[in-house]
């Protein structure tokens, strides 16, 4: 088993470096591409700061929302790579604390997002895509349902409002149907 595991990790450090040993430019420069921040990366870092959220869920349709105050300590990470927002708050009267990772993959040409919170065991991941027509990153993704235990889809929309003003809303899907479910407004501190 240990020589199994040595043979694994050896295959998943080497194979993505398995140009360099061609002495091929272009892909040495295809590589580098891939691993510089860019654009994009300049776009997320304009939102490190600390941040105030007001945040509006709603459990069922048609049932009035609950409403609380959160907070968000945003920084980039790995060399400008990554924004990475630490959350906390208070949600259904319990302590919150959640974590999420977004970046944009420069491979992919998309971007990428990850999200764990105390309220569950799961990592939630997402794919997005820009419109600059709305100044936002359109995310789809999955979770894993509570109740069922089945992945079901959802999407959130980051809205990049000004440089102090941010709105993500989410929605998931309930009987078929799209349902807005949370929305949270930032306003830089």
């Amino acid at each position: 088993m240990k020589k199994l595991t040595v043979a694994v990790v050896a295959l998943a450090v080497t194979l993505p470096f398995r140009s360099f040993s061609q002495n091929n430019d272009a892909d040495m420069k295809a590589m580098m591409a891939a691993a510089m921040p860019g654009e994009n990366q300049k776009m997320l870092a304009r939102s490190a700061g600390t941040w105030t959220a007001a945040v509006t869920m709603w459990m069922q349709p048609g049932a009035p929302p609950t409403t609380s105050t959160a907070s968000a300590t945003n920084e980039m990470i790995m060399g400008g790579r990554y924004l990475k927002s630490t959350n906390t708050g208070n949600m259904m009267g319990m302590p919150f604390e959640g974590v999420g990772i977004t970046g944009y993959d420069n491979v992919r040409k998309q971007f990428v997002n990850s999200w764990i919170d105390n309220m569950g065991t799961g990592i939630m991941t997402m794919t997005g895509t820009w419109d600059a027509a709305n100044k936002s990153i359109n995310f789809t993704g999955t979770m894993a349902d509570p109740m069922t235990g089945k992945d079901t889809p959802f999407r959130e929309v980051m809205k990049f409002v000004d440089d102090d003003h941010q709105v993500l809303e989410m929605y998931s899907s309930m009987d078929g149907k799209e349902v807005k479910n949370m929305e949270i407004k930032f306003t830089r501190k």
